[in-house]
């Protein structure tokens, strides 16, 4: 069973109706008894750092997230905000991340002649897969993905890097440790190509 885990932060049922889509039952749920049941998680989110982990304690769900994730190995796939809340750190705010990652989110911070571009990063954009893993299989070099975002996540080890998008630079927008996956953009978004993505997270083991 895949959980959606719910903190009252993202458009869970549009993650629950993609996956739908492509034929697997995900449920969003706070549930202790239900996530300690899952056989995969999906930590979704939108908005500000300080929110979502403030969100997260309210419910009471850090202590378990680590148990699950950190502890017994359950695969976990963040995207957009759940991604960088990953990370130990924000320079969206002042709350300590969940630091499944050796990571931090920093804002984007462009030269004089990019001037032109703008922030928050908003749109469709492609991936450099960096390295192969089943996340990435069968998406080929054409396949693009739906971004919003102001701040993005810089990996201290690069090994834990899938794959870069350029935007202005090169930053992580798939990341990957051990049982532990991030994307930036939003999978349930991005119609043929974020179903492929969550058809390759719901197939991996």
């Amino acid at each position: 069973m895949i959980v959606i885990v719910d903190y009252g932060v993202g458009n869970l049922g549009s993650i629950k109706n993609m996956f739908k889509k492509i034929g697997y039952k995900a449920e969003p749920s706070s549930d202790p008894d239900v996530l300690r049941q899952a056989e995969k998680l999906i930590l979704p989110g939108v908005g500000a750092f300080d929110a979502g982990m403030s969100k997260l304690h309210e419910r009471g769900l850090i202590n378990l997230l680590n148990e699950l994730v950190l502890e017994k190995k359950v695969p976990v796939l963040g995207h957009c905000l759940g991604m960088q809340l990953m990370t130990k750190k924000s320079e969206e705010g002042t709350e300590t991340g969940l630091g499944w990652v050796e990571a931090e989110s920093i804002r984007f911070k462009f030269e004089t002649d990019q001037s032109h571009l703008k922030i928050p990063h908003m749109g469709w954009n492609g991936i450099d897969v960096q390295r192969q893993h089943a996340i990435v299989s069968g998406l080929e070099t054409d396949s693009r993905f739906y971004f919003v975002h102001t701040y993005h996540v810089v990996c201290k080890n690069e090994s834990d890097v899938v794959a870069y998008t350029d935007y202005g630079y090169n930053f992580a927008s798939v990341i990957q440790k051990e049982n532990i996956i991030g994307a930036q953009f939003h999978p349930e978004k991005s119609h043929k190509f974020g179903m492929r993505f969550l058809k390759n997270f719901a197939e991996g083991k």
